[in-house]
């Protein structure tokens, strides 16, 4: 089996180990891991601040990168409902108002072929043991759109508990918003502010050492609360954890 990674722009700008981490995981169970060096932002910033015209030369490119490609992988919930929620109904949009079939034709061709991580693990794979060791204790923020528009489900939870040496604890109000909602954050940054801060202050009462999520830029809001509030406790994205072995453990 192959599949094709959909790093996203933000881990490809700010947290290249997640992308690492995604290929080391895949190909230690037998996926073969491709790159389409074609792909760039899924347009989600855009369309989520009212520019949708200028969403669709993205949605093109990001059909045209992954054409052929039977499984899109990315490590993040965001994306992934950006392309199968959001994609679609430009294409209808784009339609309704007499500008052709093009857009939805490409949203139809790639949505059901996209898949978050932990989709593809427990769902095609059908794995929950991927071979993981993590000696740490670990709490979960399950982010908004894998929560809700995903529908992910206890898919994260279940790779999590099946790791070697992991102890996993139950995050209180898990379930709430981290307060980072992409534009939203920088529009409405005290309410944003005041949402991480409630976030971080019930991880930090589980007592855990990482606080862990299947999106960066929600867990790049976390984190920077926490060093903010000078906390040991640090934000790491699930792929980093589930890409951890005893030979070739976290650096």
């Amino acid at each position: 089996m192959r599949a094709a990674l959909f790093v996203t722009c933000v881990n490809d700008a700010l947290y290249p180990r997640t992308g690492i981490a995604v290929v080391r995981l895949l190909e230690r169970l037998g996926v073969g891991v491709d790159f389409p060096a074609a792909q760039s932002c899924c347009g989600q910033p855009q369309y989520n601040t009212g520019y949708r015209y200028e969403t669709e030369p993205l949605m093109r490119r990001t059909a045209r990168a992954f054409a052929g490609h039977a499984y899109v992988v990315t490590p993040s919930g965001s994306c992934a409902a950006m392309i199968r929620e959001h994609y679609p109904r430009i294409g209808r949009k784009a339609a309704a108002e007499g500008r052709g079939s093009e857009l939805a034709d490409a949203a139809a061709a790639l949505a059901p072929r996209v898949y978050e991580l932990t989709e593809f693990l427990v769902d095609v794979l059908g794995v929950t043991d991927v071979g993981a060791y993590f000696p740490h204790t670990v709490t979960y923020h399950p982010s908004c759109h894998g929560l809700r528009g995903l529908g992910l489900g206890d898919r994260p939870r279940r790779l999590l508990a099946a790791v070697k040496g992991l102890d996993l604890v139950e995050l209180p109000g898990a379930e709430e918003c981290c307060g980072f909602g992409g534009t939203f954050a920088v529009k409405n940054p005290d309410v944003s502010t005041a949402m991480g801060t409630d976030k971080i202050t019930a991880a930090a009462g589980t007592g855990a050492q990482v606080l862990c999520g299947a999106d960066n830029s929600c867990l790049a809001h976390l984190d920077g609360l926490l060093r903010r509030a000078d906390s040991p406790m640090r934000a790491l994205h699930l792929a980093e954890i589930l890409a951890a072995t005893e030979e070739e453990p976290l650096p």
